[in-house]
């Protein structure tokens, strides 16, 4: 039987709560609303919640809502006559009657407008909907499992989501950890995608010609805070394995595609609008700023303390400069240890010290 454990790897504690509420979720027929950052999993999670359910022999249907106005999304689920509108030739049935008896999974469902929000609460409330163009009821058995990335309560209070319908859909529901809570589970993952990727590229021969990831590496995967969760790190690992010699280990991480002077100066160059208007600070110049007036107001207070000839902290000081100027570094080189160690002209276990000593603190409180 399939299980739909797909990217589902992990033991760190966030994951495990999280796996274990999906095994106690799966159980009964109620709708559950899946809740995470984008690129966390969630279709992953609504495959095993559907597998381990006692619906997991009949279908599995998945729908992504943004994909959809809201005219196209009420036939694409349920359906129309035909003749119900231009171009509406001939009868279709709509996914709900597909997923009758199994499980719909709804993608981005808070992007659907308040019409169908109301459809929707109507077929989990009593199994029973209208196709587009029809006045006979049809009557369905099916479990909903919905996701989103956005608060839905946040939304229900701003009257951008119904109050009912988010009360049906949320039985249950399962918060996503973010990869960043999941610093145990960073290199096993990242081992998964790299040796799917060594298998993409030999035909599936060759697995055992991967060599693992150099340390360089392996600190940039722990340090990097992984915005883009499970689908930027599979990203990153399989273009890194693509880009690395066969034989040896990956030694370099490459997580932005778009790193290149020639692109750099293509973003930088000044339109004529743009020197007529003072521009904004990027989020870079603005860290650089932040970085600039703190220091600039310590050192201007130690000398004010000193000329008083009150005693100041340069060990303090100091330590301070020196974490601002790493965390600068490490975020101008998109956290490539080697770039950053260039950048402050220092050598590579210099640098690997100076993250031992900052960000392991910064990880724990993120």
């Amino acid at each position: 039987m399939p299980t739909g454990k797909k990217n589902l790897i992990g033991s760190s504690p966030a994951f495990l709560e999280m796996q274990e509420a999906v095994s106690q979720y799966a159980r009964h027929q109620r709708p559950v609303l899946i809740i995470g950052e984008r690129g966390t999993g969630k279709e992953e999670i609504a495959n095993r919640l559907h597998f381990l359910s006692p619906r997991w022999q009949q279908n599995l249907i998945k729908l992504n809502c943004a994909a959809f106005n809201d005219e196209l999304l009420d036939s694409e689920l349920f359906g129309h006559e035909s003749g119900a509108f231009t171009g509406a030739r001939q009868t279709r049935t709509g996914l709900f009657e597909e997923a009758d008896g199994g499980t719909l999974f709804l993608d981005e469902l808070a992007t659907m407008g308040a019409r169908l929000q109301e459809k929707l609460l109507r077929v989990i409330e009593y199994g029973e909907f209208y196709r587009v163009g029809s006045s006979k009821p049809i009557n369905v058995d099916v479990r909903v499992v919905a996701a989103t990335n956005e608060h839905l309560p946040t939304l229900a209070a701003q009257g951008k989501f119904r109050h009912d319908l988010l009360d049906r859909l949320a039985f249950d529901v399962i918060a996503v950890p973010p990869l960043r809570a999941r610093r145990d589970d960073i290199l096993p993952l990242a081992h998964h995608f790299a040796m799917g990727m060594i298998h993409e590229l030999t035909d599936g021969y060759g697995l055992e010609d991967f060599e693992g990831f150099t340390d360089e590496v392996i600190e940039t995967l722990y340090s990097y805070r992984w915005p883009g969760n499970i689908r930027e790190l599979k990203n990153a690992v399989e273009r890194s394995v693509c880009r690395s010699a066969p034989g040896v280990p990956v030694d370099t991480l490459v997580l932005d595609p778009f790193h290149s002077p020639w692109l750099e100066a293509l973003d930088q160059s000044p339109t004529p609008a743009a020197t007529e208007q003072p521009q904004e600070p990027t989020q870079s110049t603005a860290e650089e700023i932040r970085i600039e007036t703190v220091q600039k107001g310590i050192f201007e207070q130690a000398i004010s303390q000193l000329q008083r000839q009150k005693a100041v902290s340069m060990k303090k000081i100091l330590k301070q400069v020196e974490e601002d100027l790493l965390k600068s570094a490490l975020q101008a080189s998109q956290y490539n240890q080697k770039r950053t160690a260039d950048m402050l002209g220092l050598s590579y276990d210099q640098i690997r010290s100076l993250i031992r000593k900052y960000a392991p603190k910064k990880e724990r409180s993120a």
